[in-house]
């Protein structure tokens, strides 16, 4: 691995929480997000689950629980399938059959209809995903139920409601004589079941960052506008390179009428972005692309679309965690790539990659904090749990929510980026 500093120095309000470096489950119960980058995110009442490990999996060595992991695995054989998210710890992803991004993993997660269990190794709305795409009889469990998303969390189904409520009595007027709908709800992978069965019931549709274009385009083809939440960010970018004007896409705030804006704006726009934004990517900036270009010329900038427009616009490329890695994996041996997403992605990349320069535009390299709470000794503890009889931590759907989110989930899965 090549390793690479910029010569950065952290102010102390910039710096990670040094408690991410304690072991999850000293702090997975607290009432917040924990340490990290999304310490500071306001937290809704209820969003954070309980977390707790069993005494006997805490403190465990990593070789032991390396390999009591691969022997339940082999005990377990095809009843049980482990998918792991890019971002999550290195100790967590070598244990993963499928690793990806949530479209990825959503779609993995139907390849397996015979395995009795899927151990999601993500947050807490990607499992909600695979037990509403997965068969009846399969188990979903998140190894530790404190991993959830800030993100996610800024978006409730209340607020969203009552936004829709606004919409609807401000467009009533509309002429409908184009069979357009005057707005379609489009939420991103990362928000709860209940917000993805909202857009089933309205005529909305799922969306990831690897496909948010062609959702876009398919929501085009059917309404006005779209109220894209809960990420402005990957609204406004995606919305952005398609050509809509930025006086077309308003903010939403749930917490003033109207979202704060005036009717005028509202009916003028083509895409209302919700306020909400990913903790993680949201920390680059335009001044770390131009310090990585004045330390590295000819380096190659790549950012996650989450990121905020400037930084997007500064970068040579953006793309979904997926088209990063396919990018670094294009890139001539000698290359210098720095690149704008989770810090444990990067540093995966820059190890499988020893040819290339690769490093992470953020000097202070937070990871997710909530992703990170997938310790191995959760997933030890799920897996020799199954091999007892018993399934921790399941997550479970109920069956109206599970259904119109997989109207939604289902047009998500068609929309393929082309």
């Amino acid at each position: 691995m090549t390793s690479v500093n910029l010569t950065i120095t952290a102010r102390p309000s910039e710096a990670c929480d040094t408690d991410l470096a304690k072991d999850p489950w000293e702090f997975a119960a607290l009432a917040g997000y924990g340490p990290g980058a999304s310490s500071a995110d306001p937290i809704p009442r209820g969003a954070v689950r309980p977390g707790g490990l069993p005494p006997e999996y805490q403190g465990v060595p990593d070789a032991e629980l390396h390999a009591r992991i691969q022997a339940a695995k082999t005990a377990l054989g095809d009843r049980v399938v482990v998918l792991g998210h890019f971002y999550q710890r290195d100790e967590v992803v070598a244990h993963a059959d499928f690793v990806g991004d949530s479209y990825q993993l959503a779609q993995a997660a139907l390849t397996r209809p015979d395995a009795e269990a899927i151990v999601f190794c993500g947050v807490h709305f990607m499992a909600e995903t695979a037990d509403i795409l997965s068969a009846p009889e399969q188990k979903v469990l998140l190894p530790n139920l404190a991993a959830g998303c800030s993100m996610a969390d800024m978006a409730d189904s209340d607020s969203v409601e009552d936004c829709w409520e606004q919409l609807e009595e401000l467009f009533a007027g509309e002429a409908a004589g184009d069979g357009l709908a005057p707005v379609i709800p489009v939420t991103y992978m990362n928000s709860s079941a209940a917000l993805k069965a909202f857009c089933g019931r309205h005529g909305g549709i799922v969306c990831t960052s690897s496909n948010a274009k062609t959702v876009l385009e398919w929501a085009f083809a059917r309404g006005r506008r779209v109220l894209f939440f809960p990420d402005q960010h990957l609204g406004r970018n995606t919305a952005k390179a398609m050509g809509v004007p930025l006086e077309q896409m308003p903010m939403w705030n749930p917490r003033q009428p109207l979202g704060g804006n005036t009717p005028e704006a509202l009916r003028e726009s083509r895409v209302i972005l919700w306020h909400g934004f990913c903790s993680v990517h949201k920390r680059f900036t335009v001044e770390q692309i131009d310090r990585a270009r004045a330390e590295y010329p000819g380096v190659k900038v790549i950012v996650h679309p989450e990121c905020p427009m400037p930084v997007v616009d500064a970068a040579d490329a953006s793309g979904s965690t997926d088209v990063i890695r396919k990018a670094v994996d294009a890139a001539a041996p000698g290359d210098v790539l720095a690149i704008g997403t989770e810090i444990n992605l990067v540093n995966r990349l820059a190890a499988e990659n020893p040819d290339k320069t690769i490093f992470c535009l953020d000097p202070v390299i937070c990871p997710c904090s909530t992703m990170y709470r997938i310790h191995p000794g959760y997933l030890a503890w799920c897996l020799e749990s199954l091999i007892a009889g018993e399934a921790p931590n399941r997550i479970l759907v109920d069956a109206r929510t599970a259904s119109d989110a997989r109207v939604a989930l289902e047009r998500m899965l068609q929309a393929r980026p082309s």
